[in-house]
């Protein structure tokens, strides 16, 4: 009997989209848009100026660029790269303390007899990694998460799917439903003319609704598992993991020690919230906190400085695919701008939405935010690219510019999830040591849901008032 071939690892699929890349430069007719500066709050950015796509000559991508592109994909992603080491080895250092393993026992001790506090956790964690999405855009920082909530979710009986989708997806409906997130919602009503931040009352009713969406699918499919392990898709994997440090009754027990560790990583999570939404902070800073957390947790558990360098390297380690899964994207993309595959897409997406009902046209941006993201996976750069387009064309179309922005919001953060094109997705799914294809059969009913929620969200601003 044959082997059973496997599905392409993470690496492998991300290597194969840039061929798929390269030959589409050959293929698409070459065309861009002519580029202006504008202000937008305290930045200046560069937006598409409507009318002003033209032809241009075809920039076919060959070998020289396949084999470039990931060198320039590291230096253009380095520092998001560096975060996802620096972190990893912060969190070794935590790790190394045995603090997270200890609070994990304490509460599974506590809940594992307790139906109703054990369905409590994937809820209520979700919410709050929901509210994170929703008002300070909670992305790349979901990757520091995926080492707790992982093990957490195992240990509780579930599986790693159900360890990944608390923080990710929960983060990722609030993005995509985002109530008060500046780096979507706020450049993208600047650059379409919106009074900032204006229509939050309807914005925190599709929060509500898409988060609610996120937390049933979730819960029904960890019951699913908790019931019938065999379910899971990760089944085999996950019995190879190894958990034994927290149903071994000899691991050593919740001390001060752990205590004072713990509340070490809470006071840092806390200056990330107060940090990025009062003092503007971004990866520099964040990485500047959690290596912080990493010297107070060593210094807390008495470490030596031997000791805490090797939990240092081996937690940078443990980033190793991951941080070669971020800079590959960046690569990928890097090859779509250089052969102009991104503006023909708008022009045509753009020339195609005119002449049907508001209603239609309002869930055909949203959607087609979701195609463009496969090509441009950061929100504040698809914003800039895409809303001095969207915006006036919501105008000839009968929509609110505030509609079109929902649409925009919708179609960028929701599809994250999915994209094998996206850095955070691709890492958070390298860390979790979760295949692609796996997560993408697991995940597309989920994004029908979230595809329906979004365009019910979309009909009322257009068919029962008009939100401006």
């Amino acid at each position: 009997m044959s082997a059973i071939k496997k599905f392409p690892d993470t690496i492998s699929i991300v290597l194969m989209i840039m061929v798929f890349f390269i030959g589409l430069t050959w293929l698409v007719p070459a065309g861009r848009f002519d580029r202006a500066e504008v202000q937008v709050g305290q930045e200046v950015r560069e937006v598409v100026v409507q009318g002003s796509y033209k032809r241009v000559e075809q920039s076919p991508q060959g070998l020289s660029a396949l084999l470039t592109a990931p060198i320039r994909g590291f230096a253009a992603a380095a520092q998001i790269i560096a975060f996802v080491f620096l972190v990893g080895g912060a969190f070794g250092i935590l790790n190394r303390t045995g603090a997270i393993v200890a609070a994990l026992r304490q509460l599974i001790a506590r809940v594992s007899d307790k139906p109703r506090g054990k369905a409590l956790v994937i809820p209520s964690l979700m919410v709050l990694f929901s509210l994170g999405g929703g008002s300070f855009g909670m992305s790349e920082e979901v990757l520091v998460f995926i080492l707790i909530t992982v093990p957490l979710a195992l240990a509780l009986g579930y599986d790693s799917i159900v360890g990944v989708a608390i923080p990710f997806v929960g983060a990722g409906a609030g993005f995509g439903a985002a109530f008060y997130n500046p780096f979507t919602i706020g450049v993208a009503q600047g650059i379409a003319q919106v009074q900032p931040f204006s229509g939050i009352e309807y914005r925190l009713l599709v929060w509500a609704a898409m988060t609610t969406a996120a937390v049933v699918f979730v819960m029904l499919y960890a019951r699913r598992v908790e019931k019938k392990p065999e379910l899971s898709i990760m089944y085999e994997f996950d019995k190879t993991r190894d958990l034994s440090h927290f149903h071994n009754d000899q691991t050593e027990a919740f001390t001060l020690r752990h205590r004072l560790v713990l509340l070490t990583l809470l006071g840092a999570l806390v200056m990330l919230v107060v940090g990025v939404n009062q003092w503007g902070w971004f990866i520099n800073e964040i990485s500047g906190l959690f290596l912080g957390m990493g010297v107070v947790a060593a210094v807390i558990f008495r470490l030596s400085a031997r000791q805490s360098v090797e939990a240092f390297v081996e937690g940078a380690r443990d980033m190793m695919t991951a941080a070669l899964v971020i800079g590959l994207t960046r690569g990928l993309l890097l090859i779509a701008e250089d052969g102009h595959l991104i503006d023909p897409l708008l022009q045509a997406i753009a020339s195609g939405a005119q002449g049907m009902h508001p209603s239609i046209s309002a869930s055909i941006m949203f959607l087609v935010h979701g195609a463009i993201n496969f090509f441009v996976p950061s929100g504040s750069g698809q914003a800039a690219l895409t809303m001095p387009i969207m915006a006036p064309l919501s105008d000839l179309l009968g929509i609110t510019r505030q509609t079109a922005v929902l649409a925009f919001q919708l179609g960028d953060g929701l599809f994250n999830l999915i994209i094998p094109t996206s850095g955070v997705t691709m890492g958070v799914l390298a860390i979790a040591k979760i295949p692609f294809d796996k997560w993408f059969r697991w995940c597309w009913p989920l994004m029908l849901v979230f595809i329906g929620v979004g365009i019910l969200s979309l009909i009322p601003p257009t068919l029962l008032f008009e939100w401006q």
